[in-house]
């Protein structure tokens, strides 16, 4: 407690003593529109989390539904703190070597009320900083569908926040940051395909091995306990994303409707493409599929959404239904316990989407951006693949080696007497039931 009085404090002190310079004049002026479109979108974006929560908690047994929710709704409030702090400065500001952002900004210092035109022309910097802040809460809290039931909630906090600043924030910077080597390169990411799902993906991934099954996988019986709660996330995920992608445009025009026709497209193709290949393979088509084919389609289309058309976005649905339906099928024969499939869906629907954005960009939906192979430019494919390897090796070993220093200093697991209770009162002194 003493710890966290203490931190408030220099936080307090850091704010009184730092320069700030809000109103530095770019010579551009706010579009009233284009404003209003990102801040909507920001709300839409934040709304996710949430949703997540949802999602992800009626997944879970009934004893450790509020621990999943806690999971997502402390990652609002820890990763938006430190997105103020350092988190944008050193995802978004002046580069150094291609690598990070340096800490110009910290502490908004510098971030204002008038456009950054490296980054969005017609509204504000702090618009733009505060709709990055919400790509920024939920990517962590994807992770946490990984390590569900199971992990200290101590260990948790201390996981997102180092994983945020040394895996996220780099990321961020290589991908959309002015001067950030895979930016420069030419990789094609419009809404978070690498920098979202590739990174929570595959950081689940290392999670999940780490820190190991849960007491009883695949012995008892760890079915969702409230399935309903789930389709409501899942529909809160799908509403949001429209924000999430179409927001990406950064203004209200005819880039940000062909990015919302497209994630559109994808989400229901993959939706129907995973019930048909169920009801095939099991002999019934489930709502829990439907509602996990959705988000996976949404997923997948997410780095693709703002340069294809609505007819690829199809195609990449129909990968996305098949492949993620296949990979979360994988799952029991390769003995990792990815409870809540964030693996599956994210990572494999984030690689699986980058890669399609290689094959089907085309700069007739989007200008700014570059066609794909299949419009003859098979450097974007090789860009993509490129992309797609780094980031993987990077998040791996730093997921990795995050939680090994966790383990060995307070530890990451429950105690198996904790775990059988459940993280609901182990971990927070409550129930999300009472009967």
């Amino acid at each position: 407690m003493r710890k966290i009085f203490f931190c408030l404090f220099l936080l307090a002190v850091l704010a009184l003593i730092l320069p700030l310079n809000v109103n530095a004049d770019t010579g551009v002026k706010v579009d009233a529109a284009d404003t209003a479109f990102v801040l909507v979108s920001t709300a839409l974006v934040m709304l996710m989390t949430p949703g997540l929560a949802m999602f992800y908690g009626g997944m879970v047994r009934r004893k450790n539904v509020l621990g999943t929710y806690m999971q997502s709704y402390v990652a609002i409030a820890l990763v938006s703190v430190q997105w103020i702090f350092c988190g944008y400065s050193l995802s978004f500001g002046p580069d150094v070597m291609g690598i990070i952002g340096n800490l110009d900004w910290i502490g908004l210092n510098g971030v204002g009320l008038l456009p950054n035109p490296d980054y969005a022309a017609t509204v504000p910097h702090m618009a733009f900083m505060v709709y990055q802040m919400m790509f920024a809460v939920i990517t962590p809290a994807l992770i946490s569908g990984a390590i569900a039931e199971r992990m200290k909630f101590s260990a948790f906090l201390v996981f997102i926040l180092a994983w945020t600043t040394l895996v996220y924030d780099p990321v961020a910077h290589w991908v959309w940051g002015t001067g950030g080597w895979l930016k420069n390169m030419g990789l094609l990411d419009f809404a978070g395909g690498v920098v979202v799902h590739v990174t929570s993906g595959i950081s689940a991934l290392a999670a999940a091995v780490i820190i190991g099954k849960r007491k009883g996988y695949m012995h008892d019986a760890m079915t969702p306990h409230n399935l309903p709660m789930t389709v409501v996330g899942a529909g809160l995920l799908w509403f949001g994303w429209f924000g999430f992608n179409a927001g990406s445009a950064l203004s209200s025009g005819t880039l940000s409707v062909t990015t919302f026709v497209a994630t559109h497209a994808s989400a229901v193709t993959a939706t129907l493409v995973w019930v048909v290949i169920e009801w095939l393979h099991r002999g019934k088509p489930t709502m829990f599929g439907a509602a996990t084919g959705s988000i996976a389609g949404l997923a997948t289309i997410t780095p693709a959404s703002g340069f294809v058309s609505p007819l690829s976005a199809m195609s990449i649905g129909v990968l996305a239904g098949a492949v993620c339906y296949l990979s979360l099928n994988m799952k029991s024969r390769l003995g990792y316990d990815d409870s809540l499939d964030a693996f599956g869906v994210h990572g494999v629907g984030g690689i699986i989407g980058t890669l399609a954005t290689g094959f089907l960009a085309s700069k007739l939906i989007n200008p700014a951006g570059a066609d794909g192979l299949l419009y003859g430019n098979a450097g974007t494919l090789v860009t993509q693949a490129t992309g797609i390897a780094v980031t993987v090796v990077y998040s791996f070993i730093v997921t990795a080696v995050i939680l090994k220093l966790i383990d060995w200093t307070i530890g990451l697991r429950l105690s198996p007497e904790d775990e059988f209770e459940g993280l609901d009162l182990s971990q927070h002194g409550e129930s999300g039931y009472t009967m």
